[in-house]
Order: structure tokens, then sequence, then C-alpha cells
């Protein structure tokens, strides 16, 4: 007869299980720390040298005119040199991680480097983020070969890089740490490397704000209080980010498939690609060109938004990146979030500021499939009091994005929805062949049918049918002939 309790086997299993978890964590809490050290002090280099950069060129009003020349310096740079270093860094590191088991050559950082201060002091729309997380995990990927990990570790080790990259640049840990285990997939979180990326995030935010990196932030005071009216009016705006956040991926997808066809040469298309950013400076203003820091922080005080000063700016990051261009894509989600958000609140009558707060978020939510770093964004960089606000609008522009994303290396895991059916364990490289379930069809046909269902209910429950109206005339024909 088996025995319901062994104690000393219970006992044995236990010890055995909490120990092996101890020496992980203790393993994995000392590479981390590592890691953030690296990238922390990788991060203020990258980070000091792109602001004088982008000052010194400030003070050349017709650097941009050299567009058409620097671009190509830098797309043969990266073409010769380290095509690993082609566009938004990110993108490379989750291609990395689901396909090289995230080895990343160490030659990419001087290059990326290079290529990216060449392409925004000259006035190229890209951000920071993306060469800050290449250069930290081409370092964490270093370091792993160094050590001679195994493959699963070194790819911990490569989203270690990317949390702390993230967090050293905007002062994010938190929403660093996030970003890292969840951008590489749509639907799905790595828990198991969910210690390491906090403690590399919070470890390269202090190296970096030790060695003198200042980070800027805003806090939101003038939240209004949660009611009907303006739950409705948050859903709503949520859906018109989500729209915005479409248009901006589809503009990158439509310009990488565009200039190529149009360009084959890659010199001649970085060279067109810089006269078409002079030709959209001319038409948006010079705000769409660079990193756009210093708008963007004007927005927050309260300045006067230009209507189409985010569509500049999505066509100025779209031509920078794919004509050849080096640099990120978070800090032009920024700017994009910030100035329709600002926007839309003179349609709806709203807090500039606040809408402003809620877009930064919620395009990035959208664009990146990270809701829940997106959140945690907001409630760092803007303050607690925006946090439920902020988050209930990226949750509502991550669900309109549909099964689309910024970095077309994202594997999709789950659909958004069970109305859809997308194929899953594949990259989001172009929208998927998106399938309606039945109860997506019978949901459909339900909303089609709304308008002829209250029509009939209208002219057959509360007024009288047309037959009636014609009994009743003819009840009255019969009644008058009566008397006469």
């Amino acid at each position: 007869m088996p025995r319901l309790f062994e104690p000393r086997r219970d006992v044995v299993a236990t010890f055995s299980e909490q120990t092996a978890l101890f020496i992980s964590l203790i393993r994995w809490t000392i590479l981390a720390v590592v890691v953030g050290f690296l990238v922390g002090g990788s991060t203020y280099g990258f980070v000091t040298l792109l602001e004088k950069s982008s000052e010194a060129a400030s003070e050349w009003r017709f650097l941009v005119f050299m567009l058409p020349l620097s671009l190509p310096v830098v797309a043969g740079m990266v073409k010769w040199l380290a095509p690993d270093a082609e566009g938004h860094g990110t993108e490379r590191i989750i291609d990395a991680v689901h396909n090289t088991s995230g080895r990343i050559r160490l030659r990419v950082v001087p290059v990326k480097v290079v290529a990216t201060v060449m392409t925004i002091a000259a006035g190229g729309s890209a951000g920071k983020e993306g060469p800050a997380a290449q250069i930290g995990a081409a370092i964490a990927s270093g370091f792993a070969g160094l050590l001679r990990l195994s493959d699963r570790d070194r790819k911990k080790i490569v989203v270690c890089g990317i949390s702390a990259g993230f967090a050293s640049v905007f002062g994010t840990p938190v929403a660093g740490a996030l970003f890292g285990i969840e951008v590489l997939f749509l639907g799905h979180l790595l828990y198991d490397v969910l210690v390491p990326s906090f403690v590399a995030g919070i470890t390269a935010y202090q190296v970096a704000t030790w060695l003198g990196l200042s980070y800027w932030s805003h806090k939101i005071v003038d939240v209004p209080p949660i009611e009907g009216g303006f739950i409705i009016q948050l859903v709503l705006t949520g859906v018109v980010f989500g729209i915005v956040t479409v248009l901006f991926i589809e503009s990158v997808r439509t310009l990488k498939r565009l200039l190529p066809t149009i360009w084959p040469n890659y010199l001649a298309r970085a060279a067109m690609g810089g006269v078409i950013l002079v030709g959209l400076s001319y038409v948006f203003g010079n705000e769409i060109l660079g990193l756009g820091t210093q708008h963007l922080e004007s927005v927050f005080d309260d300045a006067p938004v230009s209507p189409l000063l985010w569509l500049g700016k999505i066509l100025a990051t779209a031509t920078t990146l794919e004509a050849g261009g080096s640099g990120g894509v978070v800090t032009p989600i920024f700017f994009i979030g910030a100035t329709f958000g600002s926007f839309w609140a003179t349609i709806i009558g709203a807090n500039p500021v606040t809408m402003a707060a809620l877009g930064t978020t919620s395009v990035l939510a959208g664009a990146a499939n990270t809701p829940i770093a997106a959140s945690m964004l907001a409630i760092e960089m803007f303050g607690a009091e925006i946090g439920p606000y902020a988050a209930g609008c990226a949750m509502v522009s991550f669900i309109m994005t549909g099964h689309r994303s910024i970095y077309p290396s994202q594997v999709l895991s789950a659909s958004k929805s069970d109305s859809l059916r997308a194929p899953l364990n594949e990259p989001l490289v172009s929208p998927p062949r998106t399938r309606l379930t039945q109860e997506g069809r019978e949901e459909l046909e339900r909303v089609y049918s709304f308008p002829m269902r209250v029509w009939k209910f209208l002219v057959s429950g509360i007024w009288f049918r047309p037959q009636d109206w014609q009994l009743g005339e003819r009840d009255e024909d019969e009644s008058e002939k009566g008397r006469s």
C-alpha cells in the first residue's frame, strides 16, 4: 500500500529545489550587475558624444543641406564595416536572439556609435535608444562569449543588455526591464529573464547617473477624475492613437519596399533620401529633423504645436531609416505621440499636456507591442497619477494596431483577439494572413445587421406598421359612407 506522506523525501526535494533556485539567482544577479555596469558606462559615453555633436552641429544652420552627402557616407560605412549595424538597433537585436542565439559581433559597437552620431547630427530623424540597446546587447554578447556561456544563457544575457540600454537612455529602469522581456514576442513574456533584466536595468541606470547623465521628466498634475464621460473619451483617444501608430508602421514598411525599387543602388538611395529630408524640412519645419527632444520638451511646456508636425516626423523617420541612416525609433515615437496628442486635445477640448503624455506612451505600446512597459514608462516619466489613464489608453492602442510591429523580427505568439486567426510563432515581417474566426464572423454580422434590426423594431414595435395605416384609412372611409 503506497504511503500518503513521505516526510523525508518531501523535505529533500524542497531543499534541493530552493537551493538550485538560490544558486541560479546569485549567478544571474552577478552576471546582470556586470552587464549593467558595462552598458551604463557605454550608454553614458554614447549619449554624451551624441549630445555634444548635436550641439555643435546646431550652430551650422545650413548643415541640413549636407544630408544628401552625409547619408551616403553613413550607408557606405555601415555596408562595408558592419552590415549588422544597419537600421534601428533594437530590430537587429531581436533578429539575433531569434536566429543566431544572440550572437552579435563587437565590431557593431564603434560602427553603430559613429553612424548614429553622423546621422542625427546631420539632421536625420532617428532616436538614441536603439543604438544604445544594440551597443549594450553587443557588449553583453561579447561578455557571454568570454565566459563561454551556452546559447540559452547568451540569449538571456543579451535581453539583459536590451533592458539596460533602454533603462540607461531614458532613465526608466523598471520600464526598461519590462521592455526587454516584452519586446521579443507579441503575446509572451520572458519570465525567466525577469530578475536579471531588472538588476541590469537598475544597475545601468545608476551607473549612468553616477557618471553624470541627466534625464528629462515631467510630472503631470492636471489629471481629471475617473468618470463615465472621460472613460469614453479615453477609449476613443486610444483608438485614434492606434490608427496613428498603424500609419507610422505602414509608412516605414512602404518606404522599405519602395525606395530600393526606385533607387536600387544603396548610395543613390541614401543621397535621394537626404534630398527628400531637406524637402520635408521645408514643408513641415526643421523640428522634424534630428532627435527633436528640445521641441518634444516644449510640447510639455504647453507650447503651440503645428497640426501636421506628427505627420512630418513619421515621413522623416521612415525616410531616414530606410534610406540608409542609423538610429532608433522610440524617440521619434515619443515625438509623434506627443505632438499628435497635443493636436488631438484641441479637437476634443482636453488638456494638451495630458494628451501629449498619453500619446507618448500609447504610440509606443502599439508600435512595439509593449503595453506593460509603456504603462510603467508613463509612471516613471510623468508621475503615478497618470498611470491608470496611460495604461488604459496604451492597451486600446495596442489592440488597435493589430498584428503588426515596428520591429519586423518580433514573433507572434498569441493573437490579440479571439475573433482573429493568425499564423503563430512567425515573425511579423509583413502583416500576417489574418482571418476571421467563426466568432469574429458572427460579431461582424451582428454589427452589420444592427441598423436593419433597429429599423424593423421601430416600424413593428413602437409605431404602426404600414399595413396598419392602410387598415385605418379603410375604416375611416367605411364609417363616412355609413353616415351618408
